[in-house]
């Protein structure tokens, strides 16, 4: 038989899945991969639990549900002053990853330059490769990652088609500012450039951070895939329930896409989200309050044992530099650390092209309860 396609080339098991893999083996605190150990709402729940019961179990509208869809619009209306029309204007989709994916296909062809933020997560550069696209990495670096809008202009060229932003920012937890997000904004309307944003921890920014949607930005209307998910915000990240919202064209487009990978999924979980959508302000106050509190905790752990920390903006996610502590390569230092103290970590280099500026560094999820994350404090201290 032939090989295998080199679009799958750098693509083989997912650093998550090694590294969870050990966590299993060791008996090991998982501060690798960014899920809670919590479930969300217990409204949430007995709605999911109830529309099963209701017979939502067959193939939904193939733009998701209407309930959903409208509560979408609201979402984005209440929190960003965004109007969008249920029908045209918004797609239900299997997740975030997908709606990338299928908006990376919709728009990318062979040949075209993708423009994306490193470190990236990682399905952002399988999708560029399924979509045949080239990569083409901006570097935030530590200790502040800020974005250069100088390097930004330089990188783009004739063939670049696509901006691909992230912020909230994993795994570096950086909230893009008005400033940066204005510079993107005259980039993408000079250079007539599809922006796909990927907004999946925009409740979750802490201190006086705020997440500003591009989508808000004058001229960015009509070239922008805007991408949001329940998982993070409800903590239900295996219920994969994401949407995209835009232009009528820009939703079509995406829409033709995803049509041919999933199709539909989660039918009963849609309802429960559109009710989730609507929980009042102290939900959504609350889930941001109760996750900077254990920022806070992991951050000021790791720092009395050693760790240069970049405390976060936003997401699940802190990254230290691990060079205090006598180590220069995260890969190596990450697959120590399970047998050594019996704690899960993810080797930030895996998210860059740009190896060198990421090898010192390691990300910690802190979507965890207090005490495991005191626990992995504790093993820690072996270190």
């Amino acid at each position: 038989m032939r090989g295998h396609a080199e679009r799958l080339n750098g693509l083989g098991t997912t650093i998550f899945a090694e590294m969870s893999a050990l966590a299993v083996a060791t008996g090991s605190v998982n501060l690798g991969q960014g899920f809670p150990d919590t479930d969300g709402p217990d409204s949430l729940l007995e709605d999911a639990i109830a529309a099963i019961r209701a017979g939502a179990n067959q193939y939904p509208p193939g733009r998701g549900i209407a309930p959903l869809r409208q509560a979408i619009v609201d979402h984005q209306k209440r929190f960003y002053d965004l109007s969008y029309d249920p029908d045209t204007q918004v797609l239900v989709t299997t997740g975030a990853t997908e709606a990338i994916a299928a908006a990376l296909l919709a728009f990318v062809e062979p040949g075209d330059e993708v423009i994306a933020l490193e470190p990236y997560y990682d399905s952002y550069a399988a999708g560029i490769a399924f979509a045949g696209g080239r990569r083409i990495p901006i570097t935030l670096r530590a200790p502040s990652y800020r974005l250069d809008l100088d390097e930004l202009r330089a990188a783009i060229t004739p063939r670049t088609k696509v901006l691909l932003i992230n912020t909230p920012h994993n795994p570096t937890g950086t909230v893009l500012t008005d400033l940066e997000l204005r510079g993107i904004r005259d980039l993408a309307v000079e250079h007539d450039l599809v922006v796909i944003t990927d907004e999946v921890y925009e409740h979750l920014v802490y201190d006086d951070h705020r997440h500003i949607p591009l989508a808000t930005y004058d001229g960015m209307a009509g070239r922008t895939v805007s991408i949001g998910s329940a998982g993070k915000t409800f903590s239900v990240t295996g219920w994969k329930i994401g949407w995209v919202t835009g232009s009528p064209d820009v939703v079509t487009a995406v829409t033709t896409a995803k049509q041919f990978l999933t199709y539909v999924s989660g039918s009963p979980f849609q309802p429960a989200v559109a009710n989730a959508l609507a929980l009042g302000n102290d939900y959504f106050d609350g889930i941001r309050a109760t996750l900077q509190s254990r920022r806070d905790l992991l951050a000021n752990g790791l720092s009395d044992l050693g760790f240069e920390v970049h405390r976060p903006a936003g997401t699940y996610f802190i990254t230290t530099d691990i060079r205090p502590l006598g180590h220069t390569d995260g890969i190596d230092f990450c697959r120590l650390l399970p047998e050594r103290t019996g704690v899960v970590a993810i080797p930030t280099q895996v998210f860059y092209d740009n190896k060198e500026a990421g090898r010192p560094l390691v990300r910690w999820a802190f979507c965890k309860q207090e005490a495991l994350l005191q626990e992995a404090l504790t093993r820690l201290q072996k270190l």
